[in-house]
């Protein structure tokens, strides 16, 4: 693995999937946290299972895990400024729109 592949950021495709993750794993701790703290009469539970679900969730999706990062963005190459500015004469006079 090179270094710029290593530092490079999460991808489109694996910034949706550490989406769909971090609601899926979020969703279904409410759905368990709640049933089971009507279940209990406990509502203290409920909190503690969502909570246990959102830490799990965050340690699944923020760091940049290899998974989120399979299909690198295509950058375009670096050029060179060759482009010289144009005088104030070259360029085109705006028009404004009329009201």
């Amino acid at each position: 693995v090179t270094d710029k592949k290593r530092l490079s950021p999460q991808d489109y495709k694996g910034q949706k999937l550490a989406e769909q993750i971090f609601q899926g794993i979020i969703l279904v701790s409410a759905i368990i946290g709640f049933i089971y703290g009507y279940i209990t009469e406990q509502f203290g539970w409920t909190v503690y299972i969502v909570m246990a679900g959102f830490a799990l969730s965050c340690l699944l999706t923020l760091p940049p895990w290899p998974m989120y990062r399979r299909n690198p963005l295509k950058w375009l190459p670096v050029q060179e400024s060759g482009t010289e500015e144009k005088k104030p004469a070259d360029r085109k006079p705006k028009r404004h729109a009329k009201n």
